[in-house]
């Protein structure tokens, strides 16, 4: 295998892929040479400046691509091109026309292909996946996807991440997550709409997210994101769903489940409330670094490129999904309110009334003097 990108992600995919039984590195490649040189010195691993360069010395037989976002599409393509199955960095692209080709191109070339959401390896949220297969809720009515973080919490810049050209922003690096695990529990959306994509004290990006994702049939999904917000001491993802036979709550913590009497009641699990621990719902790793899914996740992709399945968690194709919803949420968000209250449309003035001709006043003045003199005697 093959690292590219020694960025936070990268350096941490390096670390926990080298711990994976039956895993070689076979080169690492950055831009930075100073990374380079320090990780050549105490690792021993071959370095590279380019992928050029890597695939003209190695042939591996996957990468890992954690680079900057903007940089996905070029890499992830070359690397198809040359035969290599590959781990890419959510977001998948910033472009669904570009994500639909590299989607293609791994198809027709038979490739492994996986993108890191590693939520889905979370045990609390795998388990909401579980629940709704087994109907235990009914049918979902209405969801909410939030994520909390605190992130920028001041005018600040100098990164890919502060700015919109690069991929940075709220809502490609944080709200990316909570899209992927409704896409993964209820499927696409028919639609979007509310869109807000506000800063808070960013110039050029996003820092929070609100929108309305559409699922048909009057059933909906809140989704609330913010990055802005020095209330968490770290990134929080949470999962709330409705459903006509109960409800389900769910962060990286837990999952806590009310479930009606008349309902379907899973195994191991009592009408009622109901509380489980991401920790009896996760499975040990070989080497644990800032969270089992994280190992997880990659052991499942070096596992499907050993046997060469190209079914699995997090595929291009499903992160193609997320990526289009992306897309219309940006589109939506440059709409503005559907509705202005400035723009109601007023009701109409009443129609004037016709003034009668002089015969008939004259008409209706004789008749009501006939009645006063009819009833002036009488109580």
């Amino acid at each position: 295998m093959a690292v590219i990108g020694l960025g936070k992600m990268g350096i941490s995919h390096l670390s926990m892929v080298r711990a994976l039984p039956g895993v070689e590195v076979v080169g690492i490649v950055d831009t930075t040479t100073y990374v380079l040189g320090v990780l050549k010195k105490y690792t021993g691993l071959e370095t590279y400046t380019s992928i050029d360069k890597l695939l003209a010395a190695q042939q591996p037989d996957a990468a890992i691509v954690a680079t900057p976002s903007r940089l996905h599409y070029p890499m992830v393509k070359q690397l198809l091109e040359a035969g290599v199955a590959v781990f890419c960095e959510k977001p998948f692209t910033l472009s669904g026309t570009e994500g639909e080709e590299l989607v293609a191109l791994a198809q027709a070339r038979g490739l492994v292909t996986q993108v890191g959401y590693h939520n889905r390896f979370v045990g609390a949220f795998g388990e909401v996946k579980r629940l709704l297969d087994a109907g235990a809720i009914g049918t979902v009515t209405h969801g909410l996807a939030e994520s909390y973080g605190p992130v920028v919490l001041k005018p600040q810049g100098g990164t890919w991440r502060s700015k919109s050209s690069e991929g940075g922003g709220c809502l490609y690096d944080y709200a990316a997550h909570p899209l992927n695990l409704i896409n993964w529990y209820l499927g696409e959306p028919v639609g979007v709409g509310g869109t807000v994509l506000n800063s808070v004290f960013s110039a050029e990006i996003d820092d929070e997210v609100s929108s309305t994702l559409y699922y048909g049939q009057g059933r909906t999904v809140s989704v609330s994101v913010n990055w802005s917000d020095e209330s968490v001491r770290k990134m929080t993802t949470r999962i709330t769903l409705w459903g006509t036979g109960g409800r389900i709550f769910a962060d990286r913590q837990e999952i806590q489940v009310y479930l009606r009497e008349d309902t379907t009641i899973p195994e191991g699990y009592n009408p009622g409330w109901n509380v489980r621990y991401t920790t009896e719902l996760t499975q040990p790793v070989e080497f644990y670094l800032r969270g089992e899914e994280y190992t997880a996740q990659l052991a499942h992709f070096v596992e499907r490129v050993r046997t060469g399945s190209l079914g699995g968690e997090n595929t291009f194709a499903s992160a193609l999904v997320t990526d289009k919803l992306i897309e219309r949420m940006v589109e939506d968000s440059r709409r503005g309110p559907s509705v202005r209250l400035s723009d109601a449309v007023e009701a109409p003035a009443p129609a004037p009334r016709r003034s009668l001709p002089a015969r008939a006043v004259d008409a209706v003045r004789s008749g009501i003097g006939r009645a006063r003199t009819l009833f002036s005697g009488r109580k």
